[in-house]
């Protein structure tokens, strides 16, 4: 194809006025190997339009397949919708069951009544109890004795190496005595 022909193709194909038959004929130009310099552009362009013949259209159900899909979307959009109403329902009664419970919990107290009408008798159980629980106080202070008796020891210890540590002092200063040294 001479150049004069080529651009003329061209610039009807790039200004939009290019018929199928023309299009189809710089394809298969550009599709050859023997292609003019300057024009390796066109020659991209026109093989990607080429690699896309060979997708294929879509099939003869797509439309129906895609009608199919909305329908199927719009059948979850209303459960989702029925879901919600019901969680805001059920939300809706937990709460007024929880604030019926709190009211009755908080204005069905009754007074505290005194469990006894003699102030000597009350006393006499107040004293009662409180001598069992010092008893189980002490019973779990006793558990502990071991504890005390082990820092006794340790104190009896220490004593008795700062006595051996005073006689060996004492036998150093005599014998640095009797040498002359002090």
């Amino acid at each position: 194809m001479k150049k004069e022909e080529l651009n003329r193709l061209l610039e009807k194909y790039y200004s939009g006025g290019s018929t199928a038959d023309e299009e189809e004929v710089l394809r298969s130009f550009f599709n050859g190997a023997d292609i003019p310099e300057g024009y390796e552009a066109e020659k991209a362009i026109f093989g990607y339009y080429s690699a896309l013949i060979d997708i294929p259209g879509p099939s003869h159900d797509f439309e129906v397949r895609i009608l199919a899909g909305i329908d199927e979307s719009e059948k979850r959009r209303s459960w989702v919708s029925t879901s919600n109403l019901n969680r805001f329902i059920l939300s809706t009664a937990a709460g007024l069951l929880i604030l019926t419970g709190l009211y009755f919990f908080f204005t069905d107290k009754n007074e505290l009544e005194d469990t006894f009408t003699d102030p000597e008798l009350a006393y006499a159980e107040t004293i009662k109890i409180l001598l069992d629980v010092s008893s189980q106080l002490n019973r779990g202070t006793r558990v502990l004795e071991p504890v005390g008796k082990i820092n006794e020891v340790k104190t009896n210890n220490i004593g008795k190496n700062l006595k051996n540590l005073e006689y060996i002092r004492a036998a150093i200063d005599l014998t640095n005595v009797s040498d002359g040294k002090k």
